[in-house]
């Protein structure tokens, strides 16, 4: 689960950003496994930044471009090297930018071998224009970062009937409970949580991206997106706890694609972008949770982004043979 959109410790971590993130210090970390250091070193966009997250490579794409990632995903070692359907591993990705997040071009990889996309902002797009409504522009606004930019659409998302059947869901249903919702973030959960329940997969991989408002230049939007996403980890944990397909057998990952800039460098905008490459846009976190994990443990040595996916594989058994990263040690 990433706690995308680019998020500092200055309003996280440290002592003055802490009242942000209460669920995270008072429910998460007591039970997790807790990395204070994790660098990037690639790109800080984040298409291309959570491409490498899933790869264990630094990818080196345009992030604005509508391409796979060069490399394999961990989807895709998940499952070649353990011989998954193709219902067994989705990510639910924040943005229509980020639709080709599940499968990589590689020639020993690739097509067919990927994860289900699912996009809910295209999902109520599509519910909304066959419903005849147009009140949900508050869910629906797909890039803070570059708001002109329309990504293309292509490959092989499942439309909105075929999701409605797949999660045992009516366009109506959908519709109606979006209209609650406070943003695209609570959608992504939403789908989530039906996917969990329907389909049960063993590798499920959400983005959250409501943080990245920042870019609008609005503080207290910022914080606000924050607070959400430390609500949003919570709830998602206690839904791996009250489903019996999980419960007990889970390990869940939570960790920021990168941070954002220092309010100190004259060649960045604080809070508002990530341009600069200093260390506050570099050095985020990662919490690990499950029944394996040791919990309230503090581990202070600096571990890369691409540190992830040979984790992943470490805890579930497959192969990652062409990421460059290590698996972190702490985590079996």
């Amino acid at each position: 689960m990433t706690f995308g959109g680019g998020a500092r410790d200055e309003e996280t971590f440290m002592p003055e950003g802490q009242e942000n993130i209460p669920h995270l210090l008072n429910e998460l970390i007591p039970q997790s496994t807790f990395y204070t250091q994790v660098i990037n070193r690639g790109i800080l966009g984040h298409y291309v930044a959570t491409a490498s997250l899933a790869t264990g490579v630094y990818e080196t794409f345009n992030n604005f471009a509508a391409v796979s990632p060069e490399n394999p995903t961990v989807f895709e070692y998940f499952r070649k090297d353990l011989n998954r359907p193709a219902t067994d591993a989705w990510v639910v990705a924040p943005s229509n930018g980020f639709a080709h997040i599940g499968e990589s071009t590689h020639r020993a990889y690739g097509q067919g071998l990927g994860a289900g996309v699912l996009l809910p902002k295209r999902l109520l797009s599509a519910a909304l224009s066959s419903a005849g409504e147009s009140q949900y522009e508050h869910l629906l606004r797909d890039n803070y970062e570059s708001p002109l930019y329309t990504p293309e659409l292509t490959g092989s998302q499942l439309d909105l009937h075929e999701v409605a059947e797949l999660l045992k869901l009516s366009v109506t249903d959908f519709t109606t409970h979006a209209r609650n919702l406070a943003s695209p973030d609570e959608l992504s959960v939403y789908v989530a949580r039906q996917l969990m329940r329907q389909l049960a997969p063993s590798l499920l991989w959400i983005t959250l991206h409501d943080i990245d408002i920042a870019h609008s230049g609005t503080y207290s939007l910022y914080l606000e997106g924050i607070q959400r996403t430390d609500r949003l980890c919570s709830e998602i944990w206690k839904t791996i706890q009250s489903e019996p397909e999980y419960a007990g057998k889970t390990t869940m990952f939570i960790l920021p694609d990168f941070g954002r800039d220092s309010d100190t460098d004259p060649g960045g905008n604080g809070f508002q972008h990530h341009r600069t490459g200093d260390s506050l846009s570099r050095t985020t976190w990662m919490m690990v949770l499950g029944p394996q994990v040791r919990q309230n443990v503090v581990v202070d040595r600096a571990i890369e982004s691409t540190d992830l996916v040979p984790s992943l594989g470490r805890v579930l058994g497959f192969s990652t043979q062409l990421s460059r990263g290590k698996p972190v040690e702490e985590v079996s």
